[in-house]
């Protein structure tokens, strides 16, 4: 049967953050009739939606998800939501306090006041921090929860409240666990910025980019514009009761990212400078497996490394490079993580 987003309205909490904005724009190529977006803009950021108010109607609410009323209220007369709304890991570990609150009640909140408005489907961002340190490779959904972080706790628990009020109330869901998403729109500014920003921060001003440990840790990643086919995919589907990765199901050292970002920017004079490593997240590989995704929601990524690196330095420099300087500080911690 599937779910028909044609004149629809919809619901994407963080959406005006990385992906969330992404998905506004994919909604717009579905037709729907309205997009509301929840930020309280941690992370989001106005411009981001820009795109999508030129196509058609987004109403933004500057507001938080752990502020139940103001989800009842936005929740009524909603046909979908789009779970986005999160905190980077980096942040989460530097204040688990305020990371169990936004990841934890946060969504219980989001997916109670779905329930309550009779939202007929929620798709929601979950990570595979969920896996942590692979016990093999490539890792399937089955595989156990590895995780050893707070953020990665978060996202389980996330998964468990949306099959609960699944069994409990009968709300279809679909969790999406993201592997290493990258490209334009990349968290840019304040604390806790991206690896990839932090090095074409660098590589700009012409110096190397720094990688924390010996360089052969090793990601999955996979482009925003991906990720956003990937929950349009979840949403018509019949899918429900599932989560499922969202990978490109190739796997690439920080080494050889860190060669081609220099490419890509066209420095590839520059050699990257190892430092000793970091303990944020003490993941050393990632390769997801796609069958499940291809089988379940029909969803393969499209878009490689190489073509998406050349989107993200053109967009940066043409957006946020511009707006930041190559020669400004980004923050004081950058991790292997991309894209939480």
């Amino acid at each position: 049967m599937g779910y028909e987003l044609a004149g629809s309205r919809v619901l994407i909490t963080g959406g005006s953050g990385f992906v969330g904005s992404h998905i506004a724009d994919a909604l717009m190529d579905a037709n729907v009739a309205e997009i509301i977006t929840i930020d309280n803009l941690v992370r989001g950021r106005r411009e981001h939606l820009r795109a999508a108010e030129a196509r058609g109607q987004v109403t933004f609410i500057e507001g938080d998800i752990r502020d139940r009323d103001l989800l009842q209220r936005s929740m009524q007369g909603i046909d979908y939501v789009f779970h986005e709304a999160a905190l980077r890991i980096t942040h989460c570990a530097a204040d688990p306090r305020l990371g169990h609150s936004v990841m934890v009640e946060g969504t219980f909140n989001v997916v109670e006041a779905a329930h309550q408005a009779g939202v007929k489907k929620v798709v929601a961002a979950s990570s595979a921090s969920v896996y942590g340190e692979p016990s093999s490779l490539p890792m399937h959904e089955e595989h156990p929860y590895n995780n050893r972080t707070l953020y990665g706790a978060a996202k389980i628990a996330n998964e468990h409240l949306l099959r609960s009020f699944n069994d409990m109330y009968g709300l279809p869901y679909v969790a999406l666990r993201y592997f290493n998403v990258y490209g334009p729109r990349m968290d840019a500014f304040g604390q806790y910025v991206e690896v990839m920003i932090r090095w074409m921060t660098s590589i700009g001003r012409g110096e190397p980019p720094r990688i924390y440990g010996d360089g052969t840790q090793t990601m999955d990643f996979i482009y925003v514009g991906d990720v956003a086919r990937a929950n349009i995919a979840a949403l018509r589907s019949d899918a429900s009761d599932v989560a499922l990765n969202v990978a490109s199901g190739t796997q690439t050292s920080l080494t050889e990212l860190s060669g081609l970002l220099c490419e890509t920017m066209g420095r590839p004079d520059l050699r990257p400078e190892y430092t000793e490593e970091r303990k944020v997240n003490p993941v050393h590989h990632r390769l997801g497996a796609t069958e499940q995704a291809r089988e379940r929601i029909g969803f393969s990524a499209t878009v490689d490394l190489r073509e998406g690196l050349r989107r993200l330095v053109a967009w940066w420099q043409a957006d946020a490079g511009a707006t930041i300087g190559v020669g400004a500080s980004t923050g004081a911690d950058a991790t292997t993580e991309v894209g939480r």
